[in-house]
């Protein structure tokens, strides 16, 4: 008797750790969310047309002072790498009107991909991005494997994506 409640406790707590494992379960493993919207120049795009690429997605708004301070860096890394295989896309916040996203992007000469979020629908699948910037990189594989929130630590971001290309 003593053996079969030993024996079902220890399957019980198998299966509590396998559920802890998974809820927890490390960015790197986490598969991306679905990303489809609109660009600036209509045409469509999602993430699964990228599939087998690195792709860096970042939330910005036109009003967010850090997100206007590392479009430069975002700018050098896109014509830096997007020849070796890297992606970015600028997912711009629902609040931001779309003729102030348009002209930033103008002003600012942005080279890579800019989605307008009008009904919040990516924001919410990333984790309910609030915050700008907010940026999220996606392994060749769809997997997330770097998420953060503020200002980029680019060095450290240049080495992990230089070790996915």
């Amino acid at each position: 008797m003593k053996l079969k409640e030993t024996l079902t406790a220890g399957i019980a707590l198998i299966v509590i750790l396998a559920f802890v494992a998974i809820w927890f379960m490390p960015a790197g493993l986490r598969e991306a969310p679905p990303l489809v919207g609109k660009t600036l120049d209509g045409r469509t795009l999602t993430l699964e047309q990228l599939r087998g690429r690195p792709v860096l997605v970042t939330f910005w708004a036109t009003t967010c002072p850090s997100c206007i301070e590392e479009m430069p860096h975002l700018i050098e890394l896109y014509q830096e790498y997007n020849s070796k295989g890297l992606e970015i896309i600028g997912v711009a916040m629902a609040y931001d009107p779309p003729a102030q996203v348009r002209a930033m992007a103008e002003q600012r000469q942005i080279p890579y991909p800019i989605v307008l979020d009008s009904e919040e629908h990516i924001a919410r699948e990333f984790d309910n991005v609030q915050v700008t910037p907010t940026t999220v990189l996606i392994s060749p594989e769809g997997r997330i494997v770097h998420y953060r929130l503020g200002l980029l630590d680019m060095p450290k971001l240049r080495d992990t994506i230089e070790a996915m290309l």
